[in-house]
């Protein structure tokens, strides 16, 4: 397991590394945003650039590859982003995305919250359901909410919930109270958006699991020793079908993410995915290699943990691993 552990570590870093450096290379081929344009902050933006390495004393581009070298020393290593020279001028790029990510993380955390047990509890009803009408109305619906995407429910909720019965306000309040009603409540119209797709994928996945899993041998077996049908199924068709369902759980909350940028920018939450967006616009290309980093590394991270997930969910798999000799 350790073997494992590391050596899907160094690979993790390696991709993230190669990533990164097509990132910056791609970025350092467009051109920079003329100091100029930023008028009596021109000789403070020159001197940063000079910092960073992008640029001579007076103002030329240096050699790519001295660039490439500053870049993976300054930031990679020294952990040094530099600072934002159009969306935020002059002000510390990860300073403004450590105060940014907690709207991103609890938008995220609340939808999974809402999406899990709703999702599973309407896959399992499907199939136990099984052909009946109740399976069919769930199977339809999910396969509507699968196929419409995000930002089509966050213009419906907006416009039904928040518009039409005023149940919500139309954008999350500004401000850094996380934790109080007021804040809660204004973010619910962008947790129901995020949550009806992963409601469905959770629901869909569950259903096809535990169908199978249901129609097995030793569940038969399991009922000719005198087990009741609940007791089948909660012991273990429901255990069974995890080892598949859970892994997506893990899967889905990253990807989550990184699907919350649209709906992030609609309904006005200081996060993570707006500033990312503004970064692209905006040419502001200090902010946009830290976001690119952050969702690189995310998403990596996240393909290690689904693997070591079926290892402590499944003992098959870790008496296999130890039958080899490696895992």
């Amino acid at each position: 397991m350790v073997r494992y552990v590391i050596k899907r570590v160094l690979l993790m870093l390696l991709t993230f590394f190669i990533i990164i450096s097509a990132c910056f290379l791609l970025i350092r081929l467009l051109p920079n945003v003329p100091a100029q344009q930023f008028g009596k902050d021109m000789s403070l933006v020159l001197q940063r650039r000079v910092r960073q390495g992008l640029v001579d004393s007076a103002g030329n581009p240096i050699p790519l590859m001295s660039q490439y070298w500053h870049f993976i020393s300054r930031t990679l290593i020294g952990g040094d982003w530099g600072v934002s020279e159009s969306l935020y001028i002059g002000q510390d790029c990860m300073q403004i995305f450590v105060s940014k990510l907690p709207s991103t993380i609890l938008l995220n955390l609340y939808s999974m919250i809402f999406a899990v047990p709703l999702g599973l509890a309407l896959g399992i009803y499907a199939a136990l359901k099984k052909n009946k009408w109740q399976d069919h109305v769930i199977s339809t619906g999910v396969m509507i909410f699968v196929s419409v995407p995000s930002y089509v429910y966050a213009f419906l909720v907006q416009y039904l919930l928040c518009f039409k019965f005023k149940l919500f306000p139309l954008v999350m309040n500004s401000g850094t109270k996380y934790f109080t009603w007021s804040m809660f409540h204004s973010m619910l119209p962008a947790v129901l958006s995020l949550s009806f797709g992963s409601i469905a994928g959770f629901a869909r996945y569950t259903r096809a699991e535990l169908t199978e899993v249901l129609t097995s041998e030793y569940l038969l077996l399991a009922r000719t020793k005198g087990l009741t049908k609940a007791q089948t199924t909660s012991r273990h068709a429901l255990r069974n079908a995890m080892v598949v369902i859970f892994p997506m759980i893990i899967g889905e909350f990253i990807g989550i993410i990184g699907g919350s940028l649209i709906i992030e920018n609609i309904f006005v939450v200081p996060g993570v995915g707006p500033l990312y967006i503004n970064s692209i616009t905006a040419l502001d290309y200090n902010f946009f290699m830290l976001l690119s980093a952050f969702y690189t590394i995310i998403g990596l991270a996240s393909g290690i943990l689904i693997d070591l997930s079926y290892g402590f969910i499944d003992p098959r798999i870790r008496i296999g691993s130890k039958a080899n000799g490696k895992y």
